[in-house]
């Protein structure tokens, strides 16, 4: 019994953009004005993920599209670097990365759904995991109901988000705040921008979901690349797009001072009922990508329990709807259990956005690899401007985990720690095996 192919190219870009646009934008520009408090550095720091982002999805659509098979980037370290790679990306994204991903989509949705209902911080929480348990039950009904699912909360968040730009650019004014004033660098500059990128770098991550579900695409080989490239580029603009809007409606010391920004923004200017439906869009927003995680990441347990390197029962799918139906609740029970440890939304992206960056910086290494290696494989897609592209991209994504590790310790700690621990549970999956 094997994966049904099902993904059109349409699901799988709106896979590729609902995984990427979910809570960053809404909660993150506090926290990057706050670290920077510039416009224009602002902005550019917007700039430098967008360019981040394009750069690894040219580069991971050429592996995506030479190896179309499902669990995307563990099949690439797999193959490149050998089975602990792979095997320890997976171990990863379980542990921390994609529940992690989870948890923190679950804090802001549910925040979010406390703008209507005033809720503690226990409520916040109960109602985060009721939603992960929601998620759970339509990803494993179907891949295609799950893929519905997707296009829907894509759409209606792009709609939500074009809102708040029309809002920004016709009810604001450019002259809230001053995008020319001279910008004043500070000796800790760098680690400023450093911490800034953690919020950017999250808003951004989610484009690679796309790969992790090729073995359930209709043609992957020739739609992977294309949603993967026209989804980094469409964020791209709408993060800017956004960032403008926002500084046209406050400053960015409002901007910094807010942890609901998109809805006192919007209120600024249309009043409560504006600030209302601004809170209903990024509830749908975040919502909607904690459903998309719940559907992508399932796919590499999958391959690793097929490979037999995880537990058996991850391997095996629904009698019914052919899901992998263990992966999928394994993966919401862990989810759970971090919103309970860590809590706060800032905390989870930081223990998430440091782990994924060490592998996103391997992955796009393994390109060199494979074009020493494999000269002769078939390549429906090159990468766009190969090798500055691809190192671009690497030696970006050293910077940034090396600098994490410096201004953030405590949770890149602990993504280390759950890494280090994964070694010596590879060594005893390998010899059961």
């Amino acid at each position: 019994m094997s994966l049904k192919r099902k993904l059109t190219a349409f699901d799988l870009t709106m896979i590729a953009i609902g995984s990427t646009i979910g809570s960053g934008i809404f909660f993150t520009p506090s926290l990057i004005a706050k670290s920077l408090n510039d416009p224009l550095l602002i902005l550019f720091a917007w700039l430098v993920g967008g360019l981040m982002a394009l750069s690894g999805a040219l580069t991971f659509s050429e592996l995506g599209s030479m190896f179309p098979e499902a669990g995307g980037v563990y099949v690439y370290l797999n193959k490149a670097y050998g089975e602990l790679a792979g095997f320890l990306y997976g171990w990863a994204y379980f542990l921390v990365v994609n529940t992690g991903g989870i948890a923190a989509l679950a804090i802001a949705f549910s925040t979010y759904f406390g703008y209507f209902i005033y809720l503690t911080l226990w409520e916040i929480k109960l109602v985060g995991v009721a939603g992960i348990v929601f998620v759970t039950i339509i990803n494993i009904v179907g891949v295609k109901a799950a893929g519905i699912f997707s296009d829907i909360f894509t759409v209606l968040k792009l709609i939500g988000i074009i809102g708040l730009i029309l809002v920004g650019f016709i009810f604001g004014s450019g002259a809230t705040t001053n995008f020319f004033e001279s910008i004043h660098l500070s000796q800790n500059a760098g680690s400023a921008f450093a911490v800034a990128m953690v919020g950017v770098l999250w808003s951004y991550g989610g484009w690679q979901h796309a790969t992790f579900t090729a073995g359930e695409a209709i043609n992957p080989k020739k739609d992977l690349p294309r949603a993967m490239i026209t989804a980094a580029v469409a964020v791209t603009l709408i993060y800017i797009l956004t960032n403008i809007a926002y500084m046209f409606l406050m400053t960015p010391g409002e901007i910094g001072s807010t942890p609901t920004l998109a809805a006192d923004a919007v209120q600024k200017v249309l009043g409560a009922i504006g600030g209302s439906l601004i809170a209903i869009a990024i509830f749908i927003s975040t919502f909607g990508t904690t459903g998309i995680y719940t559907l992508t990441a399932p796919r590499i347990y999958y391959a690793m329990a097929t490979d037999k390197i995880f537990f058996p029962k991850i391997a095996e799918l629904h009698p019914k709807y052919r899901t992998p139906v263990y992966a999928i609740v394994v993966q919401s029970i862990w989810a759970i259990t971090l919103i309970m440890f860590w809590g706060t939304f800032e905390n989870l992206i930081a223990y998430v956005v440091f782990t994924d960056w060490i592998f996103f910086g391997m992955t796009a290494a393994s390109i060199f690899i494979f074009r020493r290696k494999l000269p002769q494989i078939e390549r429906p897609y090159s990468t766009f401007g190969y090798p500055v592209t691809p190192l671009f991209f690497t030696a970006m994504a050293v910077w940034f985990v090396v600098n994490t590790l410096i201004e953030k310790p405590q949770q890149a700690w602990a993504g280390l720690l759950f890494l280090g621990i994964g070694i010596p549970v590879y060594y005893f999956w390998k010899r059961k095996r």
